[in-house]
């Protein structure tokens, strides 16, 4: 082995982790007697459960508008089905747009400041729903919300990222993301308490779900101010020891930007021209698709009967938090992604040429369980944790989940217009269309899988090594950059460093 590799071996084996000028950060700093997998509970309790209520609300809010349309919001308003379909549309154009924007604005502020008052005017906008009147209104607070919800998501997966290291992010993510099937659920229940409160204040039913699912949004997007950690590097709950032990923690994982980094615009250059960046895009679509089509419909899809929604959702629950533990333990995301995907091919997909050839409502009742337990699983844990983990560099990876993310949620106006009215009771065309979204996914996560594969190799024969002054490396060329250190190939390289290697 040349004497390059055995540079990069030594640094991994030492579990030494450098600062962008060689040196290890913080070195007046000793973390010996800190007790890892106790630091890492406590981060735990301080990270994870106040994101995932967070998106808990992300999601019940731009998902409840199916369960007032069941309780007469379209009769009132004088809104024909088309017009339902195309105010549902408008809201992920803006949704998707300002995502990647979103997580570059994100970095550049902090998340406590950026998602918490994100949070506080989608709840302002989803108290506004309860008073619109007219078609006009309806598309007018479907537009403003998707505006506001924007880059919640992508913010969420971006600020777990900058906490845990690649291995721990599939499980991490399934846990916030489990909270998503935990609304839905939570969501109907809900809504048929407040249909108890029709008339109340001279108001509809429909008009209160609004109201007070906005009202509890305003009240979370106050405290998360206070509440939402931002980094290692900034949190308060840890000591200064602590913080320098997670830093170093997460650079020994190839993530050298922990420590913080500069804006710069080459950031988002290497974004657009990265390969993966565009196979992600694939990626949610595939899978973001199947997920908007599933939680908007399912009230319409199971006969209107909305305590009838709950039991699909908490069975996604369960195997979103499941297979995120299975999947980090086996340590392969393709091969997790891939069955997913083969759930929904075999359970999942059966599930849905079920409900295309059923007329059977049992049997079709049944179908739903098979698309829930495919559709959660696989939809953000996998592609949040592979393609974030698989990208090094804060702004890069900000802005490349920001344009995957998006292009995922831009799908949502396709399938929020699958399911028309006059294919009731049995959609057979929305189902279908459902299928073609999962053989999207199936191919954009096996292309992935096969250039991550093909990248390795090619590192492995040192076909993309730098060339590092003071080392003799007969593989080095030049094309590939000339650094006057390993660290400064690795900061300013990020993913594209030669030493890097990528999940699989």
């Amino acid at each position: 082995m040349d004497s390059k590799l055995d540079e990069k071996s030594s640094v991994s084996e030492k579990n030494v982790a450098l600062s962008p000028h060689g040196e290890l950060y913080r070195p007046e700093v000793n973390t010996d007697g800190i007790e890892e997998k106790k630091l890492m509970r406590r981060i735990d309790l301080h990270i994870i459960p106040w994101l995932a209520i967070l998106y808990f609300l992300n999601f019940m809010d731009r998902g409840n508008i199916g369960n007032a349309k069941l309780y007469g919001m379209t009769a009132d308003i004088n809104v024909s089905d088309t017009q339902y379909l195309i105010a549902l549309t408008v809201y992920f154009f803006p949704y998707a747009l300002f995502e990647p924007a979103s997580n570059v604005a994100l970095r550049r502020l902090r998340p406590s400041i950026w998602l918490s008052s994100m949070m506080f005017l989608w709840g302002v906008i989803m108290i506004c729903h309860g008073f619109i009147q007219n078609y006009g209104g309806l598309v007018t607070v479907r537009v403003l919300l998707g505006v506001t919800e924007a880059g919640m998501y992508p913010g969420i997966v971006f600020v777990i990222s900058s906490w845990y290291k690649r291995a721990e992010l599939a499980t991490k993510v399934a846990y916030f993301f489990s909270s998503a099937t935990i609304s839905g659920a939570f969501s109907g229940l809900l809504s048929v308490a407040i249909h108890n409160m029709n008339d109340v204040g001279g108001l509809k039913s429909w008009r209160w779900i609004f109201i007070l699912e906005g009202l509890l949004t305003v009240v979370v997007a106050g405290l998360s101010f206070w509440m939402i950690q931002d980094y290692p590097e900034t949190a308060k709950f840890l000591s200064e020891e602590e913080r320098v032990f997670v830093i170093r923690r997460l650079q020994d994982d190839v993530r050298l930007s922990a420590a913080g980094e500069k804006f710069k615009k080459k950031y988002i250059r290497q974004s657009l021209k990265d390969w993966k960046t565009w196979v992600a895009m694939g990626i949610y679509m595939g899978f973001d698709g199947p997920l908007y089509a599933f939680s908007l419909f399912l009230p319409t899809i199971i006969s209107k009967a909305n305590l009838l929604t709950v039991p699909p959702y908490a069975w996604g629950c369960i195997t979103t938090i499941a297979v995120g533990i299975i999947g980090d333990r086996i340590g392969t995301r393709y091969y997790m992604s891939l069955r997913n995907i083969d759930a929904k091919s075999y359970p999942g997909a059966a599930g849905y040429i079920i409900l295309i050839v059923s007329r059977n409502a049992a049997l079709s009742y049944f179908a739903v369980f098979l698309a829930a337990s495919a559709i959660y699983p696989s939809i953000r844990k996998y592609q949040s944790a592979w393609v974030g983990g698989n990208v090094e560099g804060a702004y890069k990876r900000g802005v490349t989940l920001g344009m995957a993310i998006g292009w995922g949620n831009i799908n949502g106006a396709v399938t929020s217009n699958i399911y028309r009215s006059a294919d009731s009771p049995w959609y057979t065309m929305g189902h279908g269309i459902v299928l073609a979204y999962i053989g999207i996914g199936l191919i954009s996560v096996t292309l992935m899988r096969v250039g991550l594969q093909r990248e390795n190799a090619s590192r492995d024969r040192g076909e993309r090594d730098e060339i590092i002054d003071g080392i003799n490396n007969k593989r080095a060329d030049v094309k590939n950059g000339h650094y006057p250190s390993i660290e400064a190939a690795r900061l300013d390289k990020g993913d594209d460093w030669s030493g890097f290697r990528y999940i699989l």
